[in-house]
């Protein structure tokens, strides 16, 4: 398998696994109000909506790379403020002013699953600019070689 083949595999994979981490948070917040707060419900539904471009940006990532690679920083862009929120819900609430029905504790939570979640978006929109480099490195033409005079 070339080169191309195997960072069109990691494309994928990333993909996969940035869905598999945003579903198991979502299964586990879906369950409560979070879904329906007037600042958690937007969050909630952008990163469902990542979680299917994930989906998408997988199958597409063998046949159209570079369109694969726009899903997938899409994705990225949609899910990284439901992490965030998850991880930093003290500036959350300090930029976003409003009436908040479960009070605050820490400004700052330690979550494994946000963190590997934030993770896993790094690397899949690493792998994503790097699908964008790949494919203008193979494009440019090489300048020619000067001939002997």
């Amino acid at each position: 398998m070339g080169r191309i083949g195997r960072e069109k595999i990691w494309q994928a994979v990333s993909c996969l696994v940035c869905m598999a981490v945003l579903e198991s948070q979502l299964d586990t917040i879906g369950a409560s109000e979070f879904r329906g707060g007037s600042l958690t419900g937007p969050l909630f539904t952008m990163a469902a909506l990542g979680s299917l471009l994930f989906l998408v940006a997988s199958l597409l990532t063998f046949i159209l790379r570079r369109i694969a690679a726009t899903i997938t920083l899409a994705a990225t862009l949609l899910c990284f403020p439901l992490y965030l929120y998850s991880l930093m819900p003290g500036p959350y609430r300090w930029v976003f002013r409003g009436s908040y029905s479960v009070p605050l504790q820490r400004p700052f939570e330690w979550s494994v699953w946000g963190v590997a979640g934030v993770v896993s978006l790094l690397l899949a929109a690493g792998l994503s600019f790097r699908g964008y480099s790949s494919f203008a490195a193979k494009n440019i033409p090489r300048p020619e070689e000067p001939g002997p005079s």
